[in-house]
């Protein structure tokens, strides 16, 4: 399909649209070229109400117009009639909800962790493992699930992809220093973060070692096969309002040089994506050598917060290579990246 994705711009809706990545989502819709934002939907207390007037809105400037006078709809398949789903929802809700929408003939893209790891559910960054999506042939009926990755994991595996391509990865130790923004709204205390740092995120160190071996891996004869690799993390959270940085230090399975590492991340593209999909970087990865960077305020909103910025690529004395890495968590991360998605899906026929 052309880069263009076709003349008629696919109705969608947002579940969750009074969250932080819903609102991120319902921004990123207006005036999309593919996709006109149809529907909101959100609990019981906001259900009934304008949009602007049930959402407490957390971004830089107002509401987009279009937004504005939505009528907030129950999580509902009944009400809710877009072919196409964006979940912002919380793990508790999606669980359920996706479940029905997928059920009801549409397509879920997904930013919850609910069923990132379902056996017939492609967990997908669009520039590493597109082909998962072979997957909902799998899911039967009309409708399907398709999820978005945690969103360390995506600055993660972004810069993992050519790498492991080329050296194969055996190993990862992974810390990362998470903005505020990755808890929500209202999110952490303050008091428990300024002039602090917390060095726990319940859940996160497992879904940093877990996913990032079914996304390298490979879909096969109708089933997911995880890569040969293992990662391990430490978690913390650090009084940013938005970026996420990463420390990675990285065991490739044949010899690697740092210049060589950092030539192959510079010149990553993958064909379909980049340059094709209306909100995809190009390039994905910014590579730089300017000393102590990347840091959050200055690089999070590189390619419009959509790239994963890499620095400092250096040799590892225990792993053999190491290199910090920084995403913008509500964009790339969260709404952005599953805008993304929904993109791939579309240009591949897979979605209306």
């Amino acid at each position: 399909m052309s880069g263009d994705g076709g003349t008629t711009k696919t109705p969608v809706a947002v579940l969750g649209a009074t969250g932080l990545v819903g609102q991120r989502l319902v921004a990123l819709l207006a005036d999309h070229p593919w996709f006109e934002l149809a529907e909101v939907a959100a609990s019981a207390r906001s259900a009934g109400r304008p949009y602007a007037e049930a959402v407490r809105w957390q971004l830089p400037g107002p509401v987009p117009a279009d937004a504005a006078g939505l009528e907030v709809l129950p999580v509902d398949p009944r009400r809710v009639r877009a072919p196409l789903v964006f979940s912002a929802l919380d793990a508790s809700a999606a669980a359920e909800a996706e479940h029905r929408f997928a059920a009801d003939g549409r397509v879920v893209v997904s930013n919850a962790r609910t069923h990132r790891m379902a056996p017939r559910v492609p967990l997908v960054v669009p520039e590493v493992n597109p082909g998962h999506l072979a997957a909902l042939e799998e899911q039967g009926g009309r409708g399907g699930i398709v999820t978005n990755p945690n969103c360390s994991v995506i600055a993660l595996v972004l810069p993992l992809a050519p790498i492991h391509e080329r050296w194969g990865v055996r190993r990862v130790l992974v810390t990362t220093l998470q903005a505020a923004s990755g808890a929500g709204y209202p999110g952490v205390p303050s008091l428990d973060l300024v002039d602090n740092v917390v060095p726990e995120i319940p859940g996160e160190e497992e879904k940093i070692e877990r996913e990032p071996r079914k996304i390298l891996g490979a879909f096969e004869d109708g089933r997911f096969r995880e890569a040969d690799l293992v990662v391990s993390a430490a978690t913390h959270r650090v009084p940013v309002r938005d970026g996420h940085l990463l420390a990675v230090s990285v065991e490739t399975v044949r010899p690697a040089e740092p210049a060589e590492v950092a030539e192959a991340l510079a010149t990553f593209r993958r064909e379909g994506v980049t340059g094709e999909l209306p909100t995809a970087p190009d390039p994905p990865l910014l590579v730089t050598d300017e000393p102590g960077r990347p840091q959050p305020r200055l690089d999070r909103e590189a390619g419009r917060g959509m790239a994963v910025t890499v620095g400092r690529v250096r040799p590892c004395p225990v792993l053999g290579i190491r290199f910090e890495a920084l995403g913008h968590n509500t964009l790339r991360g969260a709404a952005g990246g599953t805008l993304l998605l929904a993109e791939l899906l579309r240009a591949r026929g897979l979605c209306p």
